[in-house]
C-alpha cells in the first residue's frame, strides 16, 4: 500500500506538467499569435545561433540570477534582524513600524525615477530596486513569526533565569524560523517579478531585458522562453530553501 502511495505521489508532478503542456497547446490553437511549444523550441534554437546583445541565453539567465541573489542576500541580512526587533522590542516597534508600514505599500517600480536620479542607471540601481521588493515580505513574516511564539515558552524560559538576549536567540528565533523561511520564499518570487522592472533601467542583459525586448518587437516566443527559465530557476531555488529549512527545522511536521 505504501509503495502504491509513493508511486502515486511520484506521478502527480508529472501529471501536472502534462496538463500544463496540454493547456499550452490548447491556448496556442485558441488564441491567435500565441506561440506553440514547437515555435518556442524553434525560437530557442535561433537564439542559440543569434544571441541577443552578443550574450547567450545562459548569460542572460546568469545576469538576472546574480541580481536577484545579491538583492535577496541583502534583504535577508537586513530584513531578518529588522523584523526580529520589530516583533521583540516595543520601543523599536513603536519607533520604526509606522515608518515601515508607510513605505511597504509603495511598489518597487515607483522607486525607479528616484533611484535612477540618485544612483544612475548602473548595476547598483537595479539591485536596490529588487532589494526593495524582496525585503518587505521578509520583514513582515519575521515579525509575524515572533508575534506567534507562544507566551508559555517565554514565561518558562524567564522563570529559569534566561536573559532577554538568551530568550531572543534561543527561543524566539528558532520558533520563528518556519515563518522566516516562508518570507524568504515569498521574497524570492517577488524578486523575480521585480527583476523585470529593474532591468528596464538601461539593461542590456537579463531575462527581464529579453521579456521587454520580446514585448517591444512582438516576439512572444522570446517572452515565453524567458518566463520558462524564470520558472525553472525559481523552482530550483525554492526547493533548495525547502531542503535548508528541513535541516534547520527538523521538528516541523510535513
Amino acid at each position: 500500500m505504501k509503495s502504491l502511495k509513493k508511486i502515486f505521489h511520484f506521478i502527480l508532478p508529472l501529471l501536472s506538467l502534462v496538463m500544463l503542456v496540454l493547456l499550452w497547446l490548447w491556448a496556442a490553437e485558441a488564441i491567435p499569435s500565441f506561440p506553440s511549444p514547437g515555435e518556442v523550441v524553434t525560437r530557442f534554437q535561433l537564439l542559440q545561433e543569434r544571441p541577443i546583445s552578443d550574450t547567450s541565453i545562459l548569460g542572460h539567465v546568469w545576469a538576472s540570477l546574480l541580481r536577484v541573489i545579491k538583492a535577496l542576500a541583502l534583504a535577508i541580512v537586513i530584513g531578518i534582524p529588522f523584523g526580529l526587533f520589530i516583533g521583540w522590542s516595543k520601543t523599536f516597534r513603536g519607533l520604526f513600524k509606522p515608518l515601515f508600514e508607510v513605505f511597504r505599500p509603495i511598489p518597487p517600480i515607483a522607486w525607479i525615477p528616484l533611484i535612477s536620479l540618485w544612483l544612475g542607471v548602473g548595476e547598483a540601481s537595479k539591485v536596490l530596486i529588487i532589494f526593495i521588493g524582496t525585503v518587505m515580505p521578509i520583514v513582515v513574516n519575521t515579525y509575524s513569526g515572533v508575534a506567534m511564539v507562544p507566551s508559555q515558552l517565554l514565561d518558562a524560559s524567564r522563570s529559569f533565569g534566561a536573559t532577554n538576549s538568551q530568550v531572543l536567540v534561543d527561543i524566539v528565533l528558532p520558533a520563528s524560523l518556519q515563518s522566516i523561511f516562508a518570507g524568504i520564499k515569498t521574497a524570492l518570487s517577488a524578486g523575480w517579478m521585480v527583476v523585470l522592472a529593474a532591468e528596464m533601467i538601461s539593461a542590456r542583459q537579463g531575462l527581464g531585458f529579453l521579456i521587454t525586448r520580446g514585448s517591444d518587437t512582438n516576439d512572444l516566443a522570446l517572452c515565453v522562453i524567458s518566463m520558462i527559465f524564470i520558472g525553472i530557476i525559481g523552482a530550483i531555488i525554492s526547493y533548495g530553501f525547502d531542503f535548508v529549512e528541513r535541516r534547520l527545522c527538523p521538528w516541523i511536521e510535513r
